[in-house]
């Protein structure tokens, strides 16, 4: 695919070319079933996009092909309610503290009797009932623009995923019970599930979720249209979470080994910020015992290795290629 505000002769572009090379023949990992809709990918399927704040994009492999954005819409249905919300009634239905339970598991911070933090089920689902108005249209509707606003495209919902979601999503159900009984959901249990499991099913290719990140990293302002998406003040609150929470079970190794805010989704995708620089993506269906695509957690390394992407390395290892953005 060639994108018309590619530079395909910068240095980033061969190296994001490289990197996918790298990771090509990987054949760990089990693409999800749980959600069927999921278990039709490919595992072959494979791509990599970075988006710079300036506006680039450098790619390689499959990125025209879409795909369903499942919890990487967790940070900007986050991002929504803070802008709405404010933080304090944010925080007043779901916490940021992170947990080393299961994404989807079934309990909430005994502390507090609230979601440990909006990135994994429970909090997200406890976030999407704050945005629920009781017209469910209308609700979806809202929150496709706004993603559409940060890939600077317009997108849509994928109807048979979401109908999948439906049928199958029990234990999300027993979740937003969960969450009903101890008084954190703003909503009732139907609708704040009707909108999360829609938010869920936006269909997007890694171009897009690169150029979403690349939203993030701007402060919330989309970098080729200039629309602000996002309050810069949310923006800080949702890439703190991403950074400690953004990747299931397994966010303390990516803070170690990666290093950079980031959000995983079970669809394969892998989403990271790097504030104020660079949004970039990586997507890759096989997933790891923890849910995380195993060629995106390959390949995010190798950039942040390459591209010293790291916030706290102090050799910023291949950093001359950001400083020449």
């Amino acid at each position: 695919m060639t994108d018309p505000v590619s530079a395909p002769t910068h240095p980033i572009a061969g190296l994001v070319a490289r990197v996918h090379e790298r990771h090509r023949d990987v054949k760990d990992g089990v693409v999800a079933t749980y959600i069927p809709e999921l278990g039709r990918a490919d595992p072959s399927w494979y791509g990599i996009a970075v988006a710079t704040v300036d506006g680039s994009v450098y790619q390689a492999g499959d990125t025209d092909r879409e795909f369903t954005i499942q919890s990487v819409a967790k940070p900007f249905s986050y991002a929504m309610a803070l802008g709405r919300f404010g933080g304090e009634r944010v925080q007043g239905i779901v916490g940021v503290e992170p947990t080393g339970d299961a994404f989807n598991a079934i309990a909430l911070d005994p502390l507090t009797n609230r979601p440990f933090n909006p990135m994994v089920n429970a909090g997200a689902i406890a976030t999407s009932s704050l945005l629920v108005t009781g017209d469910p249209v209308a609700d979806r509707d809202a929150f496709v623009a706004t993603l559409s606003a940060a890939a600077g495209r317009q997108l849509s919902i994928d109807e048979a995923v979401f109908r999948s979601e439906v049928t199958t999503g029990h234990r999300n159900r027993a979740i937003a019970y969960l969450l009903l009984n101890a008084g954190a959901l703003a909503a009732p249990v139907d609708a704040a599930l009707d909108l999360y499991f829609a938010q869920c099913s936006v269909k997007v290719n890694v171009v897009d979720v690169a150029r979403m990140a690349a939203t993030l990293a701007n402060i919330g302002t989309n970098p080729v249209s200039g629309a602000e998406v996002f309050p810069s003040g949310a923006v800080r609150d949702v890439l703190s979470v991403m950074f400690t929470c953004g990747m299931y079970d397994g966010a303390g190794l990516w803070a170690h080994r990666v290093g950079v805010p980031a959000k995983s989704g079970v669809s394969g995708i892998i989403m990271g910020v790097v504030n104020r620089r660079l949004g970039f993506a990586v997507w890759s269906p096989p997933l790891n015992e923890r849910g995380n695509s195993v060629r995106g957690l390959r390949a995010s390394a190798d950039l942040a290795d390459e591209l010293g992407l790291h916030v706290f390395d102090p050799l910023s290892i291949g950093a001359s290629f950001l400083d020449a953005l």
